[in-house]
């Protein structure tokens, strides 16, 4: 074999190589992203049992316990509102008209089942997406 040839090979195993390398990472990669939803895209944007973060105010009142002790409350981003279960220890900083992001999954029909949640300060440190939705509708209270 010539040298040439030899080079070509190598070559042609080394970008093998490279591609398999990028087709197992994105494809890892692609099982670890979770979308950002305000409640009125919930519905368009995604799918049932996909796993999304769910983010906006906590409505005041809507705060409670059901039957097997997990907490309900209600997200809404001014426009809609979405029913949240969540089995476990809310945050310290969770309050009623607070900003909230919920991660978890939704199907049409049923609450939002989060499996995590994570309360924000005040509006200041809510995602961008619910924070231009808010300064739209007027309810902005931050700068």
């Amino acid at each position: 074999m010539r040298r040439r040839d030899q080079r070509l090979m190598m070559i042609g195993a080394a970008g093998a190589v490279l591609v398999l390398a990028a087709t197992l990472t994105f494809a890892g990669l692609r099982d670890s992203v979770v979308y950002f939803v305000a409640p009125s895209e919930l519905a368009e944007k995604a799918e049932p049992n996909q796993r999304v973060r769910l983010g906006g105010l906590v409505v005041e009142g809507t705060l409670r316990r059901d039957d097997t002790g997990a907490n309900r409350f209600a997200v809404t981003d001014g426009v809609t509102q979405v029913e949240v279960r969540y089995d476990g220890l809310l945050p310290d900083l969770f309050r009623e008209g607070q900003g909230v992001v919920a991660e978890g999954t939704w199907a049409p029909g049923a609450a939002f089942e989060a499996e995590r949640v994570l309360a924000k300060h005040d509006e200041t440190y809510m995602p961008r997406e619910v924070a231009e939705a808010l300064k739209e509708r007027g309810e902005w209270k931050g700068q």
